[in-house]
């Protein structure tokens, strides 16, 4: 009989005392263990298992958990007998920054230091024992989320040390999503006093600790060691690209495989493979999203349950507001192709504005994009990877995405779409006035945009929601050459009912043309002096089935003729 499936099920004790289903990763107990690194972070996609997994760390070591061996009995690490006798020993110090999601640094702070507070709750027995001294208890009194930012950066330090000296054994610290706080500075504006106290924090708790035995950090992003790991020595990073712990996170082939099997699904596995495989871990291929496979198991309904966990905020922000290279290779993406980039996987995030490897290097740790091939060069050790999007769920979620950009335009878009199908120009300047007005500094990035890189922006962010839009009656591709230049966006019809568009754009010039009915026809005159119709004319496409539009931009005002 197949297992019950727990949606959101975190706890170990919980999914094994209840017979829920339960993939077994205790092997990476093992692993971890006998790497022996004082201080190992392991980054990985939202929902892949990380919070499960540090559970299952936390009730294996810890002495809380000494009489629950039967948690792990006919488990993989059970087979293990040295591991069986250390089941239990450990004090375990298991805390999680999941919920940090503040708007201001001050609001951070205390969030943060009411998960310290509450640990130190459930350690309350150590404030009346006799290892502690005066001062220690008056600290220990101090510890409360409105603390001052010294004391909460010494918070796990403190209690290592008194956990030490109760238990004559130096505790196993966990730290789960380390790095959500950071992600929320980024995105609200806080950036610098969020890392200034992390670094204190972690410098205190795994540098100049002499009191605990080892570490596991988890999080999405490497944050680069200038931010935050500057005063550590040499943690051990597990990135997407190493070959340490691939299938400790996530679900491999033949465990997907065995599960269809179980619940009478294995008909469903190409199409399973389709939707949620596609996940790479170093040289490990063919990993599964846990999260969509659990909900599929128990739905049996294929839909973008992984992607849509989040308001995915800040991938949005970084594609909307990224230059026309940005969302050029967005484009491509979307059409199946693939980006060839070097990649720095600490991410800076101060640099995500400015940096267009920065921006794939955060969309690959956070599991958007995947590695398709991976080259050295033997000379110089330059490394580069080929990337594409993970699967149909990642790419029905950034559909989504481009769709919301335009926000309360989206009537006034859709109806653009309509008219510009029916070549009724009077209805096209209609409504791209009300998406241009609503949309164009929601496209911009820059404190001062120039009239000439506001548009622009907005028109490949416009051309993306085309692609979303029309993809399946025309091929649309931006800025390729034809003729004698390069146009700025093409239609190009897959059936014969319909007529290929080309899109010229061009803001006015005062110096120039008079009005933008001016500049309308020197668009036009571009197009037909540049021969941009060559390419499809090349394709057997007559020229009375081109459809020639030029766009005007004056400040948020666009005429198009």
């Amino acid at each position: 009989m197949a297992r019950t499936i727990s949606i959101g099920g975190q706890d170990f004790a919980k999914l094994i005392t209840n017979h829920y289903f339960y993939i077994d990763k205790t092997m990476f107990i093992k692993e971890w263990w006998e790497n022996g690194d004082d201080v190992t972070l392991i980054t990985r996609p939202r929902r892949f298992g990380k919070t499960l997994n540090m559970s299952m760390i936390e009730q294996f070591f810890s002495l809380q958990y000494a009489d629950c061996c039967n948690l792990f009995e006919g488990l993989s690490i059970w087979k293990e007998e040295a591991y069986q006798q250390m089941q239990g020993t450990y004090p375990v110090l298991n805390l999680s920054f999941a919920s940090v999601k503040e708007n201001t640094y001050e609001n951070a702070k205390t969030a943060i230091c009411q998960i310290f507070s509450d640990i130190y709750n459930k350690y309350q027995f150590l404030r009346d024992c006799d290892v502690l001294t005066q001062r220690d208890k008056t600290y220990f009194d101090r510890v409360s989320e409105q603390m001052c930012e010294s004391d909460a950066a010494i918070a796990l330090y403190k209690l290592s040390d008194f956990l030490y000296r109760y238990y004559g054994k130096k505790p196993i610290i966990l730290l789960d999503e380390y790095d959500t706080p950071l992600q929320e500075a980024y995105i609200h504006g806080f950036w610098n006093e969020i890392t200034a106290f992390i670094r204190k924090l972690f410098n205190a708790s795994f540098k100049t600790n002499p009191y605990f035995d080892r570490a596991v950090l988890t999080g999405i992003t490497r944050i680069s060691k200038e931010s935050v790991f500057s005063d550590l020595n040499n943690p051990e990073v597990i990135t997407a690209t190493s070959d340490k712990y691939t299938t400790a996170f996530g679900f491999t082939q033949s465990e997907v495989t065995a599960a269809l099997q179980e619940y009478g699904l294995t008909q469903k596995e190409a199409q399973v493979k389709d939707w949620y495989d596609g996940f790479t871990f170093g040289s490990t291929k063919n990993i599964y999203n846990p999260w969509s496979i659990i909900n599929y198991l128990k739905k049996r309904i294929f839909s973008a349950y992984w992607a849509n966990t989040s308001s995915n905020s800040l991938v949005s922000k970084l594609i909307r507001e990224g230059s026309k290279d940005i969302k050029m290779v967005m484009e491509n993406l979307l059409k199946g192709g693939q980006l060839h980039t070097k990649i720095d996987e600490q991410i800076v995030f101060n640099q995500l504005n400015h940096s267009d490897s920065a921006i794939w290097s955060l969309l690959l740790a956070s599991g958007y994009l995947t590695v398709e091939k991976h080259t050295i060069d033997e000379e110089s050790g330059k490394e580069e990877y080929d990337l594409k999007l993970t699967n149909k769920e990642v790419h029905i979620m950034f559909e989504n995405i481009i769709e919301s950009w335009f926000g309360s335009s989206t009537a006034s878009y859709n109806d653009f779409i309509k008219a510009l199908l029916a070549d009724d120009k009077k209805a096209m300047n209609h409504y791209i006035n009300d998406v241009a007005l609503a949309t164009f500094s929601y496209f911009d990035t820059g404190n001062k945009p120039t009239a000439k890189v506001e548009p622009e922006r907005f028109y490949h962010g416009f051309v993306l929601g085309l692609l979303v839009d029309l993809s399946d009656r025309y091929m649309i591709t931006s800025n390729r050459e034809s003729g004698f230049g390069r146009y700025d966006v093409m239609l190009e019809p897959y059936s014969q009912q319909d007529n290929a568009i080309l899109l010229e754009f061009k803001v006015h010039d005062p110096e120039e043309e008079t009005t933008l009915a001016d500049t309308v026809a020197a668009a036009l005159l571009q197009i037909d002096q540049k021969n941009y119709t060559a390419s499809l004319q090349a394709k057997g496409i007559a020229n009375h089935r081109i459809r020639k539009y030029g766009f005007a931009f004056e400040g948020k005002h666009v005429l198009i003729g």
